[in-house]
């Protein structure tokens, strides 16, 4: 069941928190505008960069031993990214011989949502309800529950056992006779499952943990007969269950399959407090890469403005099939925060001018209309703003395109203008 809070602010407190968000609206609207500049120069240096690369990029043939011919050129190879490097996992007692290895671990909580809606009122008030509601779900960290808003879902919250996430690394990887430098093999990706064998000996020492743990949340009405509530599983538990492997160990408290090692009763129906531990791997696999060629191992290449680049891709690449990859993610990039500068500029003139339509909410409707007005204008010209910024920007970066933004921006300012004169008249 919801659980609701209704809060009411006063005129005055409004009109306060208006007065309030002129400076933070600025702030904003200035912080969009250096995002729009930025953002256009950014582009277009790594549009020339890319540019640049491409065009001195060579094809290193062999990767078998280091070619001093290769040296201090930006090179495409294809090969076998590799390590003899063991990793150990010390609190589970696991090891395998990989680039990566990953602890990842889940606890079974409730979690708290809540949503608002807000009302005017007449002499300016705002009456605000808040309602809180409350699911059961797997989270990457215990959920403190003695925040919640509702009391009857307060301290319901526990874990049987905290595990700490953990992420091991090669300290070698190899490609041929070279070694991957630190950025390379971060990029390198490809997860699968460790089979886990855990002697028996941590295993008993963790049921016997976990079962105080447990027992102590639930405690024992029948001797060796643990109390279990039975519940139907949430729809965000109804996890499927991987086959069982060959290494499946099952406790009273601690259970193994495959990859995952779970502490609760029962698996395949959570309760709150249930903690999963799941290990993946990274192995050695072919890779394409382009870079600048140092020695025994590879470096950024750095264009002539400034700008440096390298890149390590999965399986086997073509080189134009990269070079077209980046130019597209540059693209895309650039009209994400173009998107994110015209939203903050919008947003920036909303905090400043939201006082005029504040002042009017002792009439709500008045207010409304009012308001309706201010964030239409507050639209429009921080969107032509934008315009103009992107078309300067671009004046000094690329003059051609720039002019026929300005264009466009003159354009709609006149529109609206001249529409604004006819309604006037």
């Amino acid at each position: 069941m919801a659980y609701q809070e209704t809060t009411t602010t006063g005129y005055g407190q409004r009109v306060g928190n208006s007065f309030r968000g002129i400076l933070p609206g600025l702030l904003l609207f200035l912080a969009g505008t250096a995002l729009l500049w930025w953002n256009e120069g950014r582009a277009v240096k790594t549009d020339k960069m890319l540019k640049e690369a491409e065009g001195v990029t060579v094809k290193m043939e062999s990767i078998d031993r280091v070619d001093p011919q290769f040296d201090g050129k930006l090179v495409y190879a294809t090969g076998l990214a590799t390590t003899a490097d063991s990793l150990i996992d010390s609190d589970f007692g696991i090891g395998a011989k990989a680039i990566k290895m990953k602890r990842k671990v889940e606890y079974y909580q409730w979690v708290e949502h809540q949503s608002s809606q807000s009302r005017d009122k007449l002499g300016g008030k705002q009456e605000t309800v808040t309602t809180y509601t409350y699911e059961r779900r797997w989270t990457p960290s215990p959920v403190e529950s003695a925040r919640f808003r509702d009391p009857a879902y307060q301290q319901k919250n526990y874990v049987l056992k905290t595990v700490e996430e953990q992420s091991l690394r090669a300290e070698s990887v190899s490609f041929g006779a070279y070694t991957l430098n630190d950025s390379q093999v971060n990029a390198i990706w490809g997860d699968v499952p460790v089979e886990l064998q855990i002697d028996e000996k941590r295993l008993g020492d963790w049921d016997k943990e976990v079962g105080k743990a447990y027992e102590r949340r639930h405690p024992r009405t029948v001797a060796k007969a643990p109390v279990k509530v039975v519940e139907v599983p949430d729809t965000a538990a109804a996890d499927t269950l991987p086959p069982d492997a060959p290494n499946k160990v099952d406790l009273e408290y601690v259970h193994v399959n495959g990859n995952v090692v779970y502490y609760g009763l029962t698996p395949g129906s959570p309760e709150v407090g249930d903690v999963r531990v799941t290990f993946n791997k990274v192995m050695p696999g072919q890779v394409t890469i382009i870079a600048k060629a140092s020695g025994n191992t590879f470096t950024s290449f750095k264009a002539k403005n400034g700008k440096t680049f390298s890149t390590l891709q999965m399986g086997q690449r073509d080189l134009d099939e990269i070079y077209e990859g980046e130019h597209q993610g540059n693209s895309i990039f650039l009209w994400i925060l173009r998107i994110v500068g015209i939203l903050m500029v919008i947003s920036g003139l909303k905090g400043i001018f939201g006082i005029i339509a504040m002042l009017l909410k002792v009439i709500p409707f008045l207010s409304n209309i009012v308001g309706w007005g201010v964030n239409l204008v507050c639209s429009v010209l921080g969107f032509v703003w934008s315009l103009l910024i992107i078309a300067i920007a671009w004046l000094f970066y690329r003059p051609l395109i720039g002019v026929g933004l300005l264009a466009v921006a003159g354009a709609i300012t006149w529109f609206f203008v001249s529409r604004g004169k006819g309604k006037k008249a």
